[in-house]
């Protein structure tokens, strides 16, 4: 019988387990790994000693690579917390609360990356001076931290008191007198038991993605005035349903409350493509609600953030101790609007009040409103909220070091039943979650229970309505076209010089929904109609190519097949519901020529596919923004056996040819048409410049970087490349 057993939980993830030696080891843990194991079942409910709990893993491997294909590969926060809490390994007098600390294997940069992400993830800001720092006053600083110690149960622990930190370097590393582990290359490890032996990869194939552990139906949505869109009622362990979150659509535009993990699944699934998010709001920098974040940056433009400075200064840190981005990189990356506490703040008409709520980390609730016949329209998200018997517990005298205070309660108690039209709130129970029962006699219009992974009970079932995935609630109907004026708006944005009369005809034409997995045009086919992406995800699939690029609003498609009568080379199929602004190949290219646009559109047409191939641009990136940059891109060209340093402030994209990258530490890679190099100024730290020699002839564009750090999908990938080849991740 084998020592050893080796399970794949999903792309990326697999199980480790040597029973005899009582290991077992999460081998990547992206986000909602601990629902991959849940759905295989090595995550399971147990009884121990007469106390009921859960099996699961003691140990974690962390990946090398802190990006891969534009994904975060490491995210700790709640596999780490399944050990702790739900396994019982620090619970006071649990039976499985022996002494032994779960262990955290990894290279040292990730092993101490993950620690401090872990430590941020239980407290946020930890002390005053970094409460005032984030524009907090100094008396409100002191009640905040009496309340996290509140939590804390007195004391802010290190994270080394609850997790051993085991820095795996380039020799085995003994993990029990019977037991090691071994990297064999970058990201491939190897496990051995006596003389047997297993091995790890944790490399994601090109244009693999880690998976979603739930199956989303797809939903084709309306764009009211003013509507709420329930897109997750779980929580971070359910393993059907997104965690809670909702979407609030404003004037046919979209904002995101709160990202949780697998946001862009979710965004799919309800025909939302990221070019279409105008902002987020966030409440606080927990993972089942933050650490989607990352993928809003796959969006060609800078999507805005709304947040207290508290609340942004928690998220910031804890990005930062794994992605080094520090505040500045985040305000580059996203549009950052700073929200008021406890005030009305004004968003071109929404108006939304972040109100302070108890919690180990900097949290608020949010109400939304918007004015209407007979007064406002409203909607309150209550995500992780303290029940009344858990605050009522913290109350304590002013002098004492923990607590809060009867005004705070006062104060939170009053928020949270403030009436609304709708009302989404947060149930889970325990320390830090809610409880429905404290909203029986709440007089809001409807009480959405969220934030949970289990069914309702009777009594919460009397209380307040579920809020299945992509359900509706209309707050304002929509009484204006709304996608029309937006294809009208994507048209002028991509003939900028053109007069409205002109484009007025393109404007006039059907606009039409795909359903998902419907083709919009085949390889080998001869195009009929050029297709305006107006909303929705479209997925182009190169024959001979692995993985395809995904094409948001703003996207043409079969516009070069129609203009020159050819077969068009890719297939475009529609990933979500579609909508599209159908023109008739035979009238866009009549606009074409009239406009004297046909020369111009052809001849850049192979510069625009030879960006579009690259991986820094294959995906979220619309034919806007690539016309912007093939202007600006130059060609240059390379003999062989040439040899040239990546510049800081520029990027070159390789159309042919092939190239040796070599950098001081010695790292070394192969670059071939579609990959890059240079852009040297956004290494998040100071960087030896590499070497490239080109081992056969080669050209490239060469890209200004101010241009593509004005595009968040390509500045992601150029720091996932960065962080590869100078920082050893």
């Amino acid at each position: 019988m084998s020592a050893i057993r080796k399970l794949t939980l999903s792309a990326g993830i697999y199980w480790v387990e040597i029973a005899e030696s009582d290991l077992r080891i999460l081998c990547g843990c992206p986000p909602d790994a601990v629902k991959h194991m849940l759905r295989r079942g090595v995550i399971r409910s147990a009884e121990v000693q007469g106390v009921e709990c859960e099996t699961g893993p003691n140990a974690i491997l962390l990946s090398d690579l802190a990006i891969q294909n534009g994904q975060a590969c490491s995210r700790s926060e709640f596999p780490v917390l399944q050990m702790l809490y739900k396994q019982g390994l620090i619970v006071p007098d649990h039976p499985n609360n022996t002494g032994q600390r779960p262990i955290l294997i990894g290279s040292p940069r990730q092993v101490d990356a993950q620690m401090n992400y872990i430590y941020r993830g239980n407290y946020g800001l930890v002390s005053r001076e970094e409460l005032v720092a984030a524009g907090v006053s100094p008396e409100q600083a002191a009640e905040l931290m009496r309340m996290k110690l509140a939590f804390a149960f007195g004391r802010i622990r290190p994270t080394e008191e609850l997790i051993e930190a085991v820095h795996l370097e380039d020799r085995p590393l003994a993990l029990r007198p019977d037991v090691s582990v071994r990297r064999l290359r970058s990201n491939v490890f190897e496990f051995s038991s006596g003389a047997e032996r297993v091995e790890v990869d944790l490399n994601l194939a090109p244009g693999e993605i880690y998976e979603c552990p739930y199956k989303l139906d797809n939903h084709l949505l309306d764009r009211d005035y003013l509507s709420i869109v329930h897109s997750g009622d779980g929580d971070g362990w359910d393993v059907n349903r997104p965690a809670m979150g909702s979407i609030v659509v404003y004037q046919g535009r979209i904002f995101v409350v709160d990202a949780g993990p697998n946001i862009d699944h979710v965004l799919t699934a309800l025909g939302i493509g990221v070019n279409e998010i105008a902002g987020i709001f966030h409440t606080h920098a927990h993972d089942d609600h933050m650490v989607g974040i990352t993928s809003l940056l796959q969006s060609d433009h800078r999507i805005a953030y709304y947040a207290v400075p508290m609340v942004r200064a928690s998220v910031v840190r804890k990005l930062e101790s794994v992605m080094q981005l520090g505040e500045r990189d985040f305000t580059e990356l996203f549009d950052v609007h700073d929200l008021v506490l406890g005030a009305w703040n004004d968003v071109e008409g929404l108006e939304v009040m972040p109100v302070l709520s108890p919690h180990p980390v900097e949290t608020t609730i949010l109400r939304f409103r918007v004015m209407w016949e007979g007064g406002y329209r409203s909607y309150a998200h209550l995500a992780d909220i303290a029940s009344v018997r858990v605050m009522k517990g913290l109350i304590t005298h002013d002098e004492e070091p923990a607590g809060i205070s009867r005004a705070l309660f006062d104060r939170t108690l009053a928020a949270y039943l403030e009436p609304a039209d709708i009302k989404k709130i947060d149930i889970g129970g325990g320390l830090i979650h809610g409880e429905a029962e404290d909203f029986r006699e709440d007089p809001s219009g409807k009480l959405m229970l969220a934030h949970t992974a289990r069914r309702l009970t009777e009594r919460e079932r009397s209380i307040g309505s579920g809020a299945p995935f992509g359900t509706v609630d209309v707050l304002i109907k929509g009484a204006a076209e709304v996608f029309r004026p937006r294809a009208a708006e994507l048209l002028r944005a991509y003939f900028p010089r053109v007069p409205l009369y002109r484009l007025r005809p393109l404007m006039n034409c059907e606009l039409r929904v795909f359903n998902p997995e419907e083709i919009l045009l085949g390889a080998g086919d001869h195009p009929r109609s050029v297709y305006l992406v107006v909303s929705g995800v479209v997925e182009m699939i190169r024959p001979g190519s692995r993985g395809a690029s995904r094409l948001s609003a703003g996207s043409l498609v079969g516009e070069i097949p129609a203009l020159l009568d050819l077969e068009a080379s890719e297939t475009y199929r529609a990933v979500s519901f579609a909508r599209v602004l159908r023109l008739p190949a035979d009238l866009y290219r009549g606009f074409v020529v009239r406009c004297g646009l046909y020369r111009n559109i052809v001849q850049t047409h192979a510069k625009r596919e030879d960006l579009r191939r690259s991986g820094l641009l294959a995906d979220g990136v619309s034919c806007v923004t690539l016309n912007r940059l093939v202007r600006a891109a130059a060609g240059v060209s390379f003999g062989a056996g040439e040899a040239t340093e990546p510049q800081a402030q520029a990027v070159a994209i390789l159309k042919s040819g092939t190239a040796r990258l070599a950098t001081p530490a010695g790292y070394e890679e192969v670059l071939e048409a579609g990959t890059h190099f240079g852009g040297l100024a956004l290494a998040p730290a100071r960087v030896e410049r590499a070497t490239v020699r080109f081992v056969e002839p080669g050209q490239a564009y060469l890209i200004p970087l101010g241009l593509l750090k004005d595009v968040p999908a390509a500045r992601w990938k150029l720091l996932e490349s960065l962080r590869r080849r100078y920082a050893g991740d």
